[in-house]
């Protein structure tokens, strides 16, 4: 398998469909928001880059839920091993290409996860303290490495679930048959990066993504839920329904996205102390050598 990482806007769906092209390739996502229909524009997800010199790269794990719906690691991990069986079945060679770190390490680490089932009763009791209180007990089972979990009170709960869970119950880890895999991530200086993530929400602010969002309160999707997806829904669920001005939301939004993209970082070097490989490219150079790298391994 052929991975292929890196921050959001660092141009990984481009390099993995030209690197598709070339290898009779299947991309397999790991990004955690475009596996849901009609979210687009917000997660970055175009459908016509998967097609290059008139050719349709086959691609897995988008658009198959619906917005609202609450798309969780075991059920990506569960997924993506039906869509890489299927991969190696033709005979193709699957390409794993996205910047959502829990979903890669999930893949690469191979480790069984399992369902943990919701606990009404632990609800309950959590919903009468206040999110300090919750981010403590969260802390009192693990070292939190990232904000993912404590940035929305719904994951915030659903956490300290899972972690409850497995405290209480003996988990014996069962693994997966190991993958080979070469992994890749893409590399741009952090100014550079910075101007790109600007020019990108620009673009995609004036392509739509105000009105996607509006389309998705429209169809019945409530501003908590869009909440829950973080960064462009949550900010532009709160501007559509008044809760910020246009400015405030563009200003909080790009700052946020830097944030994500500098915690997205920091999450690929703590996979390297851990000991995953990553054939870092610099960002900075011409598309046809980034091709020539990837490929010289494959």
């Amino acid at each position: 398998m052929i991975g292929i990482i890196g921050p959001t806007a660092s141009g990984k769906t481009s390099l993995a469909v030209a690197v598709a092209a070339k290898t009779e390739g299947e991309i397999i996502s790991a990004d955690s928001r475009q596996v849901y229909i009609g979210m687009d524009i917000g997660s970055g997800k175009d459908l016509s880059e998967f097609t290059i010199e008139g050719k349709d790269i086959p691609y897995h794990l988008i658009d198959i839920q619906k917005p609202g719906y609450e798309y969780n690691v075991f059920e990506y991990q569960r997924d993506f091993y039906k869509a890489y069986n299927e991969i190696i079945d033709r005979k193709k060679l699957p390409i794993l290409c996205g910047g959502t770190g829990m979903y890669i390490e999930a893949i690469l680490k191979g480790y069984k996860l399992i369902q943990v089932p919701r606990n009404e009763v632990l609800r309950a009791q959590l919903e009468f303290k206040d999110d300090k209180e919750l981010i403590a007990l969260l802390m009192a089972f693990k070292e939190l490495h990232n904000t993912s979990d404590t940035s929305d009170r719904n994951r915030l709960i659903r956490a300290i679930e899972i972690e409850l869970y497995n405290k209480e119950n003996k988990i014996i880890e069962e693994k997966y048959p190991p993958i080979e895999y070469q992994l890749f991530g893409i590399n741009y200086e952090r100014d550079e990066l910075k101007k790109r993530i600007t020019k990108r929400l620009k673009e995609r602010l004036n392509n739509g993504m105000v009105e996607e969002v509006q389309g998705l309160l429209n169809n019945g999707i409530t501003a908590d839920q869009l909440k829950f997806y973080g960064l462009e829904y949550k900010l532009l669920a709160q501007y559509v329904i008044g809760e910020l001005s246009y400015n405030d939301m563009y200003q909080k939004l790009n700052s946020a996205i830097h944030q994500f993209a500098k915690r997205q970082m920091t999450w690929f070097r703590r996979m390297e102390k851990q000991g995953f490989e990553i054939n870092w490219i610099p960002g900075n150079i011409p598309f046809e050598r980034k091709v020539e790298i990837v490929l010289r391994k494959v």
